[in-house]
């Protein structure tokens, strides 16, 4: 087995999510996968496989240290550069089929970047008045400052509070505890004042942050949250509050300064792009784990 380790969505180097990628793992099981990755640490580790689809190029296991995901955006872009930098060749040039747990998703080679086609969302809508007061407690905001509490499940099942500001965003003082799988984020417009001293927030024009619990239930922010933006690009498209491409900033407040580009298509599919950067290739897992 060999361990690449990714990062992905950075606006320079080591500034986005760091993501670990094992390969040649087809004979661990799930509890051992799920081992490997508290071990490791990161948000999420990804666990290359041979495809079981036939439209498929490769199979892809995403976890995280309280469990497995059937869809995550940085793990999706940080495992198809992976599978490329390996030697991997797609069916179709220039397009990437990944199989997992939700089934396939499109990733487009685009210049410098990856780009995955978001998958369709399976809960939004307003919250009720009991799941927002909620996650605006677990957020640390104050509620004068929300604007809209949305869901916006597409595999985690985020709940995004939309705020008046970027400065509202990283002012939040989120709890220290969560239930296990809570999955809230903040969303909020950046202007010149609040993209002061970030390479990613002067060139974007929305400041995101995302939160998790991890397995001791602690609330832990992710650096840079490809499924969220994801998520939140739909919300921003079919509320009319983007009318075409933007980009979006993250991980400011955890040492990180991401930047995602988000579009829409004429035909109405919403893309995902980020830059994603090997770090380290190859290092050897020999286990037995």
């Amino acid at each position: 087995m060999q361990l690449d380790l990714v990062d992905v969505f950075g606006s320079a180097p080591l500034s986005g999510n760091p993501l670990a990628v094992v390969r040649g793992g087809e004979d661990l099981d799930s509890e051992t996968m799920q081992r490997i990755t508290r071990w490791l640490g990161y948000s999420e580790t990804t666990f290359l496989l041979p495809p079981t689809d036939p439209a498929a190029d490769y199979r892809v296991r995403i976890f995280y240290p309280a469990g497995e995901l059937p869809f995550a955006g940085h793990p999706t872009l940080g495992s198809a550069h992976a599978w490329l930098a390996a030697g991997g060749v797609p069916r179709t040039a220039g397009t990437i089929v990944q199989e997992c747990g939700i089934g396939l998703v499109e990733v487009r080679q685009e210049r410098e970047m990856l780009a995955f086609r978001a998958p369709a969302l399976v809960r939004s809508g307003a919250l009720d008045a009991e799941d927002l007061a909620e996650t605006i407690r677990l957020c640390g905001v104050d509620e004068g400052d929300v604007l809209a509490g949305v869901h916006a499940a597409n595999g985690p099942g985020w709940k995004v509070l939309h705020l008046t500001s970027a400065e509202a965003v990283l002012a939040a003082e989120p709890a220290a505890r969560a239930p296990l799988h809570t999955d809230v984020a903040l969303l909020g417009p950046i202007t010149t004042t609040s993209a002061a001293g970030s390479a990613a927030g002067s060139a974007a024009q929305w400041e995101l942050r995302a939160f998790f619990a991890d397995a001791s239930g602690r609330l832990c922010e992710d650096p840079v949250t490809g499924s969220l933006n994801a998520a939140v690009a739909q919300y921003l498209f079919a509320s009319g509050q983007a009318q075409g491409p933007y980009v979006a900033a993250q991980g400011r407040k955890v040492g990180a300064d991401g930047l995602v580009h988000c579009r829409r298509d004429a035909d109405g599919a919403v893309w995902i792009a980020g830059k994603a950067t090997t770090v380290s290739e190859g290092g050897a897992l020999p286990g037995p784990f």
